[in-house]
């Protein structure tokens, strides 16, 4: 029953921390940083002009699909990385080199 309460706890706390920050700061603006520190350098410098222009610039409706993708990709990439790095620990605890040995933690200041 405690893994329960646990899971619980941890649902609770998922959700808590997700949602009070949609609700709090829900103001349907949202400008990002490269907006910020464009109109930043306007005020400071109105005549700065930039170094050099975009090749392409995504449209408005491509921007979130591109920030999806990456998110995707990262995610991807990270669940790649640790499953083939559990794969790869799987292996060398059933040779008897992992916690199953019985050179655990716990088996070290009670010898």
């Amino acid at each position: 029953m405690n893994w329960l309460r646990n899971k619980l706890v941890l649902i609770t706390a998922a959700l808590f921390l997700t949602g009070v920050p949609l609700v709090m700061h829900f103001t349907g603006d949202f400008a990002g940083a490269d907006d910020q520190a464009g109109e930043m350098v306007q005020t400071i410098a109105p005549d700065y002009k930039p170094w050099f222009e975009s090749l392409w610039e995504p449209g408005e409706e491509a921007e979130p699909l591109l920030f999806g993708f990456q998110a995707a990709a990262g995610a991807a990439f990270i669940a790649y990385y640790f499953t083939r790095r559990r794969k790869s620990s799987g292996s060398d605890m059933s040779a008897g080199s992992g916690m199953g040995g019985g050179m655990g933690r716990n088996s070290v200041g009670n010898a």
